[in-house]
């Protein structure tokens, strides 16, 4: 069977998009794995998948699935490549698209200039939401590595987030300390780790090593992460630039009980088609 696909990136964070609306196809983990290899497959962090809804009021359902073949929650990332798919492939002909995922439903909105602004929900912060094993809620948990004490902050935008503060994220070490963070016992399905460095209240620098995925370019729900983690210390203003490698997010939150927004750009890269 012949099955079209799209590959996409939101700034470095990179997909393949597939429409299963029209199509039919049936991935397993071990397939995905496959397709995500960079040298004998597509290559991709995330597999994104466009199904239709199971709520009247939902426009399509979006799933995830990372490059290890894992199913995950959310991805911010690939929220707004999913909107610019469903336009470019006429899906839809809204511009208001509404999606169900696997940690909560997202509003996406594109512009005409055809960056992608979403409504990414509500942070939650208690231990069981995140999920984190603690017994009480805070924004500085101390983590324990091989003796060593890590100062952190955790919560979820949908899907799980350690927040670690540093100096620079240059030399921060993203991959050692962020592969050990991911996989810690006190978090029982694993965890996205992001480092964060604080340049002024309106911008930040962030770069976020991925479960299932390792260090990315981008992280869409690890940059409203970052953002909220420091705006509920006391450190960032509502509106914050983030820089990742890949490039830069507008991230938005007016505090506990609004939704976090992020605004950034969706690009099309080639479209393809495998035998499944």
């Amino acid at each position: 069977m012949m099955l079209h696909f799209t590959k996409m990136h939101g700034l470095g964070n990179d997909f393949m998009v597939v429409d299963l609306v029209t199509q039919r196809a049936r991935l397993d983990s071990e397939r995905i794995r496959a397709l995500a290899d960079r040298r004998f497959g597509i290559g991709f962090d995330q597999l994104l998948l466009v199904e239709p809804p199971s709520r009247p009021d939902m426009d399509f359902r979006y799933r995830i699935f990372n490059a290890d073949g894992s199913e995950v929650e959310n991805c911010g990332n690939g929220a707004r490549c999913f909107a610019r798919f469903v336009l470019d492939q006429k899906l839809t002909a809204r511009r208001e698209i509404a999606v169900q995922t696997a940690g909560g439903n997202l509003l996406l909105k594109v512009a005409d200039d055809g960056r992608v602004r979403v409504d990414m929900g509500a942070p939650r912060f208690a231990p069981d939401d995140i999920p984190l094993n603690a017994e009480t809620e805070s924004h500085d948990y101390a983590l324990d590595i091989d003796g060593e004490t890590i100062s952190m902050d955790a919560l979820s935008m949908g899907n799980p987030h350690a927040v670690i503060d540093v100096e620079s994220v240059d030399h921060a070490p993203v991959t050692t300390l962020g592969a050990r963070i991911e996989t810690h016992s006190r978090f029982p399905r694993r965890v996205n780790v992001g480092f964060l460095e604080i340049v002024s209240r309106q911008r930040v620098r962030l770069r976020v090593f991925e479960r299932g995925v390792g260090e990315t370019l981008a992280c869409g729900t690890g940059a409203c992460a970052a953002v909220v983690s420091g705006i509920r210390r006391g450190l960032l203003d509502q509106h914050v630039e983030v820089t990742l490698p890949g490039g830069d997010l507008s991230i938005e939150w007016a505090g506990p009980g609004h939704s976090v927004i992020m605004t950034g750009p969706a690009e099309r890269v080639f479209d393809g088609r495998i035998i499944v």
